[in-house]
This record gives C-alpha cells, structure tokens and sequence, in this order.
C-alpha cells in the first residue's frame, strides 16, 4: 500500500532533507548543547547499572571463569549493532533513535510499530530500574548506618508494601532535572559515571592486589556451550548504548560526535566488565560468586577479607542506577517527542519550553505516569518486555542501515557501517538469536501490546501524521531507486 486517495500511504516514508529541516522550525528544535564526552558518558551511564554488580555472578555459574570470555562475546554481540547505530546517528541527527530511522527507511506504520515498541521498552525499563535504585538505597543505608526504610514506603504492593517512595522521589528528581535543560543533566550525568567508574576501579584495584591464579582452573568446565549460554545472560549489561541516539539533535557535531560517543561508551564499558570479571575470579570461586545476591562485594569480604567493602559498593550501584534511569528517561522523552512532532501523537506535546530548551510539558507527563507505574504496578513480569523491545529495535536499525544504503547512496554519510552488509547482518543474526530465547509468554504480550499501538495509529496516528498534512515531506516507501538520492 502506497497511497491511499491521493495520500502518502502506511509505508511512505519520511524524506531525510525534511526530517532535519523540522528540527530547526521554531518552538520544535532542541538545543544543541552536548559534546563528545558527555555524550559517551550517557552511553556509559546507561550501560552501566546493576547489571556488572550482579549479573558476573550469574554468568559465572555458568560458564566458570570462561566468564571472562562471555563478556568479550556479548560486546562483540552488541558491537554490529553499535555500528549501525552509529552510522545512522550520523546520517539522520535528529531526535527519536529507531524510530526516526525506521521512518527514514521502512514507513511510516513500521515507525510507528519500533516507536511504541521503545514506549514501552523504555518507560517499564525506567520504572522497573527505579524499583532497584530503592532496593539498592536500603542496601546501601543498612550497610553504611545499619538503618533502612520500612517495606511499606519502601516496596510496592506486589513486594508487600504500600508505595514505593524511593522509586517514585528518583523518578521525580531526574523529571525536574531533565526540564531543567539538557547541559545540566549530562554535566549531572557526568559526575555520577565518574563515581561509579571509580568504584569499580577501587574494586579491580583491591582484587588485583590480592590475586590468585588457583580459582581459573578449570577454566571453561562447560565449554563452548556454557561461554555462549552465559554471553546470552551478559548481553543485556551492555544495553543502553542505543540511548546515546536519542540524543542526536542536541549533539553539537552530530557527524563526529554521535560515532564516537557510540563505539566509544561500548569499549569503555567492555574494558571495565572484562577487567572487573578478571579481578573477581581472581579472589573468589566461581560458586562464591554465584551464591551471592552483591558478588563483588562477597568478593572483597572472602577473598580480600574487606568487610566494609559492602557500604562503597552498594554506593556505586546507587549512583550507577540512579545515572541509568537519567539517560533512559532522557531516552524515553526524545523518542516521544519525535513522535509527537511527526503527528502520530498529540503535537503540542512537542512544544519546546523556550527557557530551558526542552520539551518540558511532555517530560512532566512521562514523569508522573512512570512514578505511579514505578510506585504501584506489579513489574516482575512486564520488564521482561525490555528485552525483546531492545532487540527488536536492534533489527529494524540494522535493516535500515542496508536498505538506506540502497534508496540513498549518495547521501552523506560521515561514518559509514564497514563490510556492509555483512555486518548488520550478523547484527540481526544475533539478535534474532536472543530473541528466540525469550520465553512465550514475553512473545504473547509483546504482541498484544503491538496490536493495541497499531490500533491506536489507525485511530490517531494516521489520519493525523504530519506526512499526510505535509504530504511533500514524504515519499511512497520502496519507491525511490538508487539513482534518487539526495545530493551531496
């Protein structure tokens, strides 16, 4: 379907040229105000988050000491697709990750589809991490001060308490400090990736000083299977790199800033998982890591006998979630904006506050909703969705990147994705792979919220998308041919 009556159909898709001539219309631009540097620490910030003080414990149970190699494969996993991203960061900077890429290649009904995919990836991922950020502050209160809040204020109903006032007062914070202006935040962002990187340092530091070699015999006691097995578990440490996409339109120099912030957040973030999972083999078993819900913090107690080690690492899972729900949200706020902007949601929402730069009316609304989710709704089962939202995503940005090399080959590319296609192909491999892994239920509600979207763009999106009141910034999709880029 390419048109219907005259008018741009499902899968017209956006005219790049136009895409970027919207962001500088007044009161729809955001401020360019982000750097190199604090763009790769929102990558950072993102990445890293409970995930490495918790899941090395898992993949060690695993796959034994191998777990070191486990690492390096989920990055090499993640790396096709960080590659794609980047090229597409760079290409098209404007706000939305994904789903503005999608729009740019795939249509419009696809877009729409990625986008309220990365609604809800998001959303139940700021919220469900929240949840953990208050779990983790109680941690770290009793093993500093030996005090903690009560469950009723401090869990939600399915954990058996009332209302979760921890999760609810982060959600809130970061709201107000992502209105206040996107300088403050990735300067705020900075600060907290600092910390906890120098927690970990203070981890791998200690642990290298009392190393043994006695805990990586065997070293692979299950094989290949159990290095992969455990990669497939890591894998999802290393998401978040996408979010550094969301910020494409208030990056100062897009073209080299977004690449570099990109490959360069993945690197970083596998130098320190590597090293981290090294030192931690290296003074405490396998099982001794498995058996612990803080496996680095159980490491530093029974292999380095440093007891108070608890307190300085439940401080740097704080202040790591708490930099991970930032850049989610900052995420969640960027993709929704894009969509509003394009139509497909309620415009005004898109309104930019002109003192601060942001779409502050549509972050206060996420705010609140993600609060009272984070606040009140059971989440142990919806967060598996984050999952497969995220490799889907990984899909469609990956396809986009072959089938844009083909509708626009003369378009500028100021980094280019090497060996195309191979590369984004093995992207999609591995995340087709990961997604088959999922379990059924998580499949069936991934459908079901898909059909409630598509649902609602035919009810909504459709008939108000700025494609079809602007019909000229369109073009039916899979029409144009390799001889129809746009100019250099």
């Amino acid at each position: 379907m390419a048109t219907t009556s005259g008018r741009p159909g499902i899968f017209a898709v956006r005219d790049v040229r136009s895409l970027i001539t919207e962001t500088a219309e007044e009161g729809q631009g955001l401020k360019k105000a982000v750097g190199a540097t604090h763009l790769t620490a929102m990558g950072v910030g993102a990445i890293i988050g409970t995930g490495i003080f918790v899941v090395i414990g898992e993949g060690a149970g695993i796959a034994g000491p191998a777990v070191i190699l486990s690492f390096v494969l989920a990055a090499v996993a993640c790396a096709f697709s960080a590659l794609s991203y980047a090229e597409l960061a760079s290409s098209i900077p404007v706000a939305g990750s994904a789903y503005t890429y999608t729009y740019a290649t795939l249509g419009e009904l696809v877009a729409w589809i990625i986008g309220w995919d990365l609604i809800l990836e998001y959303g139940v991922s700021v919220a469900a991490i929240a949840v953990g950020w208050g779990g983790n502050l109680n941690a770290f209160l009793d093993s500093a001060f030996g005090v903690a809040l009560p469950d009723a204020i401090a869990k939600s109903p399915e954990d058996g308490g009332v209302f979760n006032l921890p999760a609810v007062f982060v959600v809130l914070a970061i709201t107000f400090l992502l209105i206040r202006g996107v300088t403050e935040s990735a300067r705020v962002n900075l600060v907290m990736v600092a910390v906890k990187l120098l927690v970990l340092l203070f981890f791998i530091v200690v642990a290298f000083a009392n190393f043994g070699t006695g805990n990586f015999q065997p070293f692979a006691p299950e094989g290949v299977d159990g290095v992969t097995a455990a990669a497939a578990v890591i894998f999802f440490a290393y998401i978040g790199f996408d979010a550094v996409s969301t910020g494409s339109e208030e990056a100062k120099q897009p073209a080299r800033d977004l690449p570099l912030a990109i490959i360069g957040s993945l690197v970083i973030c596998t130098i320190f998982y590597v090293l981290t999972a090294t030192a931690a083999i290296g003074i405490a078993s396998p099982e001794q890591l498995e058996g612990s819900d803080a496996p680095l913090a159980a490491a530093l107690d029974q292999g380095a006998g440093i007891s108070w080690a608890a307190a300085i690492l439940a401080l740097g899972a704080v202040v790591a979630i708490t930099s991970v729900v930032l850049v989610i949200m900052y995420g969640q706020t960027r993709i929704f904006f894009a969509m509003c902007r394009d139509g497909l949601l309620p415009q005004r929402l898109a309104k930019v506050n002109q003192r601060y730069g942001t779409p502050a009316r549509l972050t206060l609304v996420l705010g609140v909703l993600i609060s009272i989710l984070a606040a009140l709704i059971p989440l142990s089962e919806i967060v598996k969705l984050v999952n497969i939202g995220t490799l889907f995503a990984f899909v469609l940005v990956n396809i986009g990147v072959i089938v844009l090399r083909r509708t626009r080959p003369d378009m500028p590319r100021p980094y280019r994705v090497p060996w195309s296609p191979v590369l984004p192909l093995l992207g999609i491999a591995f995340a087709v792979y990961l997604m088959s892994d999922l379990p059924w239920d998580t499949w069936v509600r991934f459908v079901v919220w898909l059909v409630i979207g598509v649902l609602i763009y035919w009810l909504y999106g459709y008939k108000n998308s700025r494609l079809r009141r602007e019909p000229s910034g369109g073009t039916p999709g899979w029409a144009r041919t390799p001889d129809e880029g746009d100019p250099q």
